[in-house]
């Protein structure tokens, strides 16, 4: 059997022109990165319309068994450009942290990739970089400024803003920086957060133009002054150099599937601490250069699928006109109670407690969101008829339709049959709305996230959080998205809750703004912004010959 980057590698790549050529794009709309990279520029969507279907493809809560959410968005986009709809796939981009962590490679999976899949996980066109540079170069011109005689009066207890690498590093979490003496800069509690998890690239995410961008970076909250009112990056007067780091960043990605689809990958923030979508730049060009869009957002529906409603498209006035569900058969027994080493045999009991978790990501794209649903069942060869059977039968009481997909093995042929639901979905009634009314309180949109999406009684809030929800709405941010941060493993703040657990309370630590992206951030249980490298991290079978050639990345 062909490694992923065995697949990706053989795969006969277009030139990058001719992508574009397949979206009505000309050389003069292009930068070229190469002859399989290039950035879209802004003439390449000058007086067009957005008139594409948008798909979003989320799945079940994630589990160690895996349910290849971007394997099938890619293999997805393959089948309906096999069925002639003029299709692009809008991705994230990968994080080196989950890169060389515990993840691996980000660009799909078998015959359903995105490619040159090496350079798309590594450094692909420099994006994170300039976002890391731009990040650090406030944190920076904040510590000088405070270094050169603090004239905004901030108190060095108050600053939120971190420093970012993009890299699982938890000995970064917690320290102190300004030692070794006056030269040195001003003693005080620093923390890095990974880059991904980042404000500036919340910002470039939800940003439509350099304009946009550089008044969203001045918004930025960077610290309190000793009267608790907030200094923010324009105080500083770092958004235009930050702007001209992240000029080319701003810039959509254009490569390719392995089958040749058109696809931008653009932006990569996190879904469990951050908002978990793709750039709005990519999706709104998409939307303008072809008929499909298929779009992913991160991690389980209840984390990267109500940002994507909540935050991304109440922002961007986008309107999705069908959601996919990606779950698999083990994942659903791992979700009933059953070991990794256990999902190889049938076990109907235990697949049917699992089924739980499926159906209510399902009710509450229904019923909260009002969009129309397919299930997608990445099929393997374990699965049983009887075991497809009882979750086709479940779905069906829903009034969702399931189908399988092999598109991992089989590429866009195998997700004809979800290309097709797909089409049919884009046609019928569409009564897409928001969880909440972003006028409500930072509680009363919490209290309905919580109950709506997760299945809870509520929130309970620390004193710390307490303080902080009064002080934002003090300041004119309550009537702010919310954006949840916490675990991907379980509907409730606790990973050891999987399947749909009910009648549970999750726990508010923290709230802090990110003025400039446009949400309140809400840290719930012990979620962190730093993660840290596992045991075995991927980065020790990650390798490169003497011609260049990287071998370990699936």
């Amino acid at each position: 059997m062909k490694t992923d980057i065995e697949i990706a590698r053989e795969a006969k790549k277009l030139h990058i022109r001719d992508i574009a050529k397949k979206l009505g794009v000309g050389e003069e709309d292009l930068e070229y990165y190469g002859k399989y990279k290039a950035k879209l520029l802004p003439s390449a969507i000058e007086g067009k319309e957005r008139r594409a279907k948008l798909i979003l493809v989320t799945a079940i809560t994630p589990t160690p068994a895996g349910e290849g959410k971007t394997t099938t968005t890619i293999g997805l986009a393959d089948a309906l450009s096999r069925l002639k709809k003029r299709t692009v796939v809008a991705l994230r981009e990968p994080s080196l942290g989950p890169v060389f962590g515990l993840k691996g490679g980000a660009a799909g999976g078998g015959y359903a990739q995105v490619v040159p899949m090496e350079d798309i996980n590594l450094h692909f066109t420099g994006d994170f970089h300039a976002i890391g540079a731009a990040n650090n170069l406030l944190a920076a011109m904040l510590d000088n400024h405070i270094f050169q005689g603090n004239a905004l009066g901030i108190d060095t207890a108050r600053i939120p803003w971190h420093r970012c690498v993009d890299m699982n590093d938890r000995q970064l979490r917690y320290l102190e920086d300004g030692l070794g003496g006056p030269k040195s800069g001003v003693p005080r509690r620093d923390s890095f957060d990974i880059t991904v998890a980042s404000e500036v690239m919340a910002v470039l995410c939800l940003a439509t133009s350099l304009s946009d961008l550089k008044a969203r970076l001045a918004r930025i909250v960077v610290a309190y002054n000793k009267e608790g009112e907030p200094v923010t990056c324009g105080d500083l007067h770092a958004a235009g150099a930050m702007c001209a780091l992240l000029k080319d960043a701003m810039l959509p990605n254009l490569v390719q599937t392995v089958e040749g689809t058109p696809a931008l990958v653009h932006g990569g923030p996190f879904a469990n601490i951050a908002h978990g979508c793709n750039s709005v730049a990519a999706t709104d060009a998409a939307l303008r250069l072809g008929d499909y869009v298929v779009t992913e957002a991160g991690f389980g529906a209840d984390l990267g699928a109500e940002k994507f409603f909540d935050i991304k498209c109440r922002a961007a006035g986008l309107h999705p006109d069908c959601a996919v569900v990606v779950a698999t058969v083990r994942a659903l027994k791992m979700h009933g109670g059953l070991a990794k080493d256990e999902l190889s045999r049938e076990n109907l009991p235990a697949l049917e407690r699992g089924l739980c978790n499926l159906l209510r990501h399902v009710s509450n794209l229904q019923t909260v969101f009002g969009l129309p649903v397919v299930v997608a069942v990445n099929r393997f060869s374990a699965d049983t008829d009887a075991e497809i059977s009882l979750v086709t039968e479940e779905c069906k009481a829903l009034g969702v339709n399931v189908c399988l997909s092999t598109v991992w093995a089989d590429g866009g042929r195998g997700g004809l049959a979800l290309a097709e639901e797909v089409v049919r979905l884009c046609e019928t009634e569409n009564k897409f709305r928001f969880c909440y009314d972003a006028e409500w309180s930072i509680k009363e949109k919490i209290h309905a996230v919580v109950t709506k999406i997760y299945g809870g009684d509520g929130a309970v809030y620390t004193p710390e959080a307490e303080a902080e929800i009064a002080d934002l709405e003090r300041l004119g941010f309550g009537k702010m998205p919310i954006c949840i941060a916490k675990t991907q493993y379980s509907f409730s703040d606790d990973a050891a809750k999987p399947g749909a657990p009910e009648h549970f309370d999750v726990t508010v630590r923290s709230v802090r703004v990110s003025a400039g992206a446009g949400f309140v951030v809400v840290l719930t249980g012990n979620i962190m912004t730093m993660p840290g490298l596992p045991k075995h991290p991927a980065a020790e079978n990650i390798d490169v010959d003497g011609n260049g050639n990287i071998t370990g990345l699936f």
